[in-house]
């Protein structure tokens, strides 16, 4: 079977690794840009001995799409940085609100006491939970916003899940799906009436495991195994994260997989004998295409057969961040950790800060991530804001919230540009229908990647696997 593969992000390289291990040759992966990787890009600065991500910067070991990414690590025999749960940045996660730092609870005896932003101890925000009926959701979803106020009050859907969200997506908990991003919350509640009763009562039933999931039926992958035992928290590689897909790109080339770049896509054109690319220099057949574009760059090539398909990927929404890394010269900070979330109420135009360099060495350099915008990227920053005004606002908040006075000695702006897409409530059913679409029309085309299964690294990787898995 002759493949091809459109985008050459971490999903699409993903997509690749997985047909070649399925179905071998003859396969080609199409990518727009002169680079793989997408949104993960990597700086290193030698000279100084420190690196700046402009995307994710670490992945959680955890679960079933933690093991699957481990699995590829091993095969691609790629250096890790494991963090350990006991590690400083694993421990320490902060909140900017109400005007000072404050650090979130990281152990149960944080759940009794008052501390801020929060105006009441945590453990009656359970009891809330446990105090309050089932509430049906109407259409079988919600907001995570409404469906936190509801279980465990305003404070809590203010201070802990709405800055949380910002982190995950850069969207508004008052918007984003709950069936979608915390779906097995929500469905604890919807089944037992309660999301304590569910995480308790569900404890004693059989729980669906890897094996019946088809995945590591026989064996788990060594890495999993090591990082359980070891109780990695997170991780990255050596050199930071764009290293994963130049590995993967340098493997699938060493498997006689051609990697196309700077070479998009068209037009795509259905038929009963497969599916034929209209390419920069050429018409190219092909009996399956594995697209990993995000919805919206997908939809046009689609419009012309598939008028309908188009309009319901258009459907996810996405959004604009921006990232300012800054270094300075020393050890900055006052306060170690991961770094620091701004709860949306706060009205203040940072989403939060990550502590590169608490999380790993950076020779001496204090280095960190300052994220903007997403929702309300035009609400901050309105159309095409220049770099020196992103910068000013970053080291404004920096110098406000850390009290770093001195000037950064190196910094980079990062306006990325419908980068993230928005799980809006009905997000679970969009998907659920866009790929019964493809179906019901016995399309030959797959769908992966971060519009239909998640934003996070070890999401966009098993997507990959999954899409590839359902091909007949």
């Amino acid at each position: 079977m002759k493949t091809a593969v459109l985008g050459g992000g971490l999903s699409g390289l993903s997509a690749g690794y997985y047909l070649l291990r399925r179905f071998g040759n003859p396969l080609t992966i199409y990518e727009a840009s002169p680079r793989v990787g997408g949104w993960i890009r990597t700086e290193a600065r030698r000279d100084r001995d420190f690196i700046f991500e402009t995307g994710p910067r670490t992945i959680r070991p955890v679960g079933i799409p933690g093991a699957n990414t481990l699995e590829m690590m091993e095969e691609l025999q790629l250096p890790l940085k494991p963090i350990p749960r006991s590690h400083v940045a694993a421990r320490n996660r902060m909140l900017y609100a109400k005007g000072q730092l404050c650090m979130l609870p990281n152990s149960p005896r944080g759940l009794f006491g008052v501390k801020p932003p929060f105006t009441q101890p945590l453990y009656k925000a359970l009891l809330h939970d446990l105090s309050t009926g089932r509430t049906l959701a109407s259409n079988e979803d919600e907001s995570i916003y409404s469906f936190a106020e509801r279980r465990f009050g305003k404070e809590i859907a203010d201070y802990a899940i709405s800055p949380m969200i910002c982190g995950i997506c850069a969207g508004d908990a008052k918007q984003i799906s709950v069936r979608f991003l915390m779906e097995g919350l929500f469905e604890k509640e919807q089944k037992y009436g309660g999301v304590l009763k569910g995480v308790l009562y569900s404890r004693f039933e059989d729980n669906v495991d890897e094996k019946k999931q088809g995945l590591f039926a026989q064996d788990q992958p060594k890495l999993y195994a090591q990082a359980l035992q070891e109780k990695w928290a997170m991780y990255s590689i050596e050199g930071g994260l764009e290293v994963l897909p130049r590995a993967m790109r340098k493997y699938l080339g060493q498997h006689d997989v051609n990697v196309q770049l700077s070479n998009a896509c068209q037009t795509l054109t259905f038929s009963k004998s497969g599916v034929r690319m209209s390419l920069r220099n050429a018409d190219v057949p092909v009996d399956h295409v594995v697209s990993s574009l995000p919805a919206y760059k997908l939809a046009p090539l689609l419009k012309p057969q598939h008028p309908s398909l188009c309009e319901q990927l258009l459907e996810i929404p996405y959004v604009d961040v921006v990232v300012v890394n800054i270094q300075y010269n020393g050890n900055q900070l006052k306060q170690d950790g991961f770094g620091l979330l701004v709860p949306p109420v706060e009205k203040l135009p940072i989403l939060g800060i990550i502590f590169d360099s608490c999380c790993f060495d950076m020779n001496g350099n204090t280095v960190l991530t300052v994220m903007m915008g997403g929702h309300w990227f035009d609400q901050w920053f309105g159309h095409q804001p220049s770099q020196k005004q992103i910068l000013d606002i970053a080291k404004k908040y920096v110098r406000q919230i850390l009290d770093i006075q001195e000037e950064p000695k190196f910094s980079r702006v990062h306006i990325l540009p419908k980068c993230i897409p928005q799980y809006t409530v009905g997000h679970k059913e969009r998907v659920k229908r866009i790929r019964k679409y493809l179906k019901d029309y016995k399309l030959p085309l797959s769908l992966c990647g971060a519009a239909f299964d998640g934003v996070g690294i070890n999401d966009v990787i098993l997507s990959a696997r999954r899409q590839v898995d359902a091909i007949p």
